[in-house]
């Protein structure tokens, strides 16, 4: 399943457990099985930006990002549709 993550400060889905940076979620799918696997992946791939950023000021991305990552058009993935992707990218 893959699942748009979007910043946000002042509500959140999921948060960053290594700086506490909130996110809001937009599921391509509804069960709450799969979102409950879903959740744990997106959790560990916000602490994998940590590890993978050089610059410590921006380690999560600004704008939506899919996980797991998308690298097609935003107009194929469910999860951008979802979420509003014309707002990040298009």
């Amino acid at each position: 399943m893959q699942v748009l993550c979007k910043i946000s400060n002042t509500a959140s889905d999921v948060r960053c457990r290594v700086c506490g940076q909130g996110f809001l979620v937009y599921w391509s799918r509804t069960s709450r099985a799969e979102q409950a696997e879903a959740r744990t992946k997106v959790i560990e791939a916000l602490a994998a930006q940590h590890h993978e950023a050089s610059d410590t000021e921006h380690v999560h991305p600004r704008t939506g990002f899919n996980v797991p990552s998308w690298g097609g058009l935003p107009k194929f993935s469910g999860a951008a549709l979802l979420g509003g992707s014309s707002e990040w990218a298009l």
